[in-house]
């Protein structure tokens, strides 16, 4: 676009802007082809819409939508509650690209109630039967299966799927089947039911998928004992078992409060690119409905702005009328639209942490989902929580963990493994003699092995890690920090592990001067963190042992000059053991090694001996 065509397109648009009224609506943004590319809503159109052309207040992501408007439409509605709504009518029925993305949730089922002449109850994926009743969808399956089963014990709704017209049952087409003489349905289609008491239980099955348990239980109650007092006790045995189901199935559900709350709970859960919202639908204070759904950010959303559209649509979609919404912070909603309540104590505080841990659970479920689908997922995200708890300017993708190893100062060893995008890169292990340091100086081992390990790589011009971990302490950080920064001029950040009384992981150093850094010790990356710890220690006590070994299994033949392995195994086998190999005579190791070879060797063997004469 030229210069002189964007001044004519600013000035369009705000010529528009200019004209908007100050009252309520929505307003839509269009593309240069007429697309729909964000629906807003406003209190007064005019302010909200010119706050998008205000540069100073564009985030990144606003100034790329701004760039694509080439036109602005709008819609006045007389109250904010009906902006509200037609905004999230509009952004269902357009999917507009930069406005947030509910995802759909087609693969939850729900319960339907036909509209027929006798009424069927049964589960499904698809909200498409005229005239039908839904309740749900249903995020937690087992629990639709529980609603179901408790209508179908107490009510018997018939389980076929046979249409039914009222000139079919009046005439008699309809035959009793086999759910009649198994109890699972009365036969109304045969006239064994009477077509009024029927519907009368498919609407208690209603008021128990509303929630509303305790209205039913108590009109089967009045209605048990007016048949009592009738003397049909028959039939009021019946009710009476039927009114036991429903207080055992009242039992089983969450119960959150003596007082009969009829209210909506919602909690939030936010990160860069998405947002997990649950919704709890309490009713006589016991959860009826829980439900947890996702946004997909496309501009920078606040919490606030994606809890007020998604408390519109899950009120709309699960039509609850409640007067009170439990919320964590302050949202933006009409006045009017319910009393919002933000509890610090008491029974409806404990509802909105049930549905924070809801909404967690959602999240961690849907996230091991995805890593199953891409492992390499679930390391970014741990290499993101690793760059986060320590400040780092890259992710680090590859990471050099560093232990020493003796006893006593005897043996004396250090290891370097190598975990790239936090898996471990075992050709780029590399273990160490040390050999500038006598005795037990952890510290000094530690600068020798750190010196030699980046001087070579600095020399040779190989990759650097993007970060150190030393297995110990503030000790062994300042002894790194001390070679890799001041001595040898690389800027690699270096963070410790440190261990308690037991040898275990305790806790994760980082900084100058060291401090704790806040990993949970049940977190996922603390155990990785300690598997890592667990798996440098294992490669340096594991050459430790076997340099210990080598060392007390070395024999006087191994400090003979010339003789390799195959010659000593050659002598070994020969002459039965060390010992036997040095009575041999002169003659013997010639015979077995050559004539000048085998002068050597004997020379060598005896020379302390001859030493020793006088």
């Amino acid at each position: 676009m030229t210069k002189e065509e964007r001044e004519k397109l600013d000035a369009y648009l705000k010529g528009i802007v200019s004209s908007l009224p100050e009252c309520p609506g929505s307003y839509q943004y269009l593309d240069e082809e007429g697309t729909i590319i964000y629906v807003g809503k406003a209190k007064k159109l005019k302010s909200r819409v010119s706050s998008y052309f205000v540069k100073t207040q564009q985030s990144a992501k606003t100034r790329v939508l701004v760039s694509k408007i080439r036109d602005i439409t709008y819609t006045v509605v007389s109250t904010e509650e009906d902006a509200l709504l037609l905004e999230n009518q509009l952004i269902k029925k357009y999917k507009p690209r930069y406005n947030v993305l509910l995802k759909d949730d087609k693969t939850y089922p729900s319960i339907a109630i036909t509209k027929e002449y006798l009424p069927r109850i049964f589960s499904t994926r698809n909200r498409n039967l005229r005239g039908a009743t839904y309740y749900g969808p249903y995020s937690h399956v087992q629990t639709m299966y529980a609603l179901l089963d408790v209508c179908s014990t107490i009510y018997h709704p018939r389980p076929c799927k046979t249409p039914m017209s009222e000139e079919g049952v009046r005439e008699g087409k309809y035959d009793v089947c086999l759910n009649y003489h198994i109890h699972k349905c009365e036969a109304p289609c045969c006239g064994r039911q009477k077509r009024e008491e029927y519907l009368e239980q498919i609407e208690a099955c209603r008021e128990i998928l509303k929630g509303n348990t305790r209205e039913v239980a108590r009109h089967l109650r009045e209605k048990m004992m007016k048949l009592a007092e009738e003397m049909r006790f028959e039939e009021a045995e019946t009710l009476k078992r039927r009114l036991m189901l429903i207080e055992n199935f009242v039992e089983r559900s969450e119960v959150v409060s003596n007082i009969s709350y009829d209210i909506d709970v919602f909690n939030i859960v936010s990160e860069e690119n998405t947002a997990y919202i649950n919704f709890l639908h309490v009713v006589n204070g016991a959860i009826t409905q829980s439900f947890t759904f996702e946004f997909k950010k496309r501009l920078d959303e606040t919490d606030a702005e994606l809890l007020a559209l998604g408390i519109v649509e899950m009120r709309n979609r699960f039509d609850s009328h409640s007067k009170e919404i439990i919320v964590p912070f302050e949202v933006d909603l009409p006045e009017g639209y319910a009393l919002l309540t933000i509890p610090q104590m008491g029974g409806k505080k404990k509802l909105l942490e049930l549905s924070h841990f809801n909404v967690l659970q959602h999240r961690v479920a849907r996230l091991n989902q995805a890593e199953k689908l891409n492992p390499e997922q679930r390391q970014t995200r741990l290499m993101k929580e690793i760059q986060s708890h320590l400040g780092l300017p890259t992710l680090p993708l590859r990471i050099e963990l560093f232990d020493n190893s003796n006893i006593s100062g005897e043996d004396a060893v250090a290891a370097c493994v190598v975990f790239d995008h936090l898996k471990p890169n075992k050709k780029e292990y590399r273990t160490f003699n040390i050999k500038t340091v006598v005795g037990p100086d952890d510290y000094a081992s530690m600068r020798e092995v750190v010196e030699r390990r980046y001087t070579r790589l600095k020399e040779e011009g190989l990759q650097l890690p993007n970060l150190i971990i030393a297995d110990g302490g503030i000790g062994q950080m300042h002894a790194i920090h001390d070679i890799v920064c001041r001595q040898l001029g690389l800027d690699i950040p270096v963070a410790g592990l440190a261990k308690d009384g037991r040898h275990r992981t305790r806790e994760m150093l980082f900084g100058d001067p060291p401090q704790s850094v806040a990993v949970k010790p049940d977190s996922e990356l603390f155990f990785l963190l300690m598997k890592m710890q667990d798996e440098v220690h294992r490669v340096a006590i594991k050459f430790h042992r076997n340099k210990r070994s080598k060392r007390q299994r070395a024999s006087e033949l191994d400090l003979v000059k010339g003789l390799g392995e195959k010659t000593k195994t050659l002598l070994l086998k020969t002459f039965g053991s060390v010992k036997g190999t040095k009575l041999a005579s002169l003659e013997q190791l010639q015979d077995v090694l050559g004539p000048v070879r085998g002068e050597s060797i004997y020379r060598q063997l005896h020379a302390s001996e001859d030493e020793q004469q006088p």
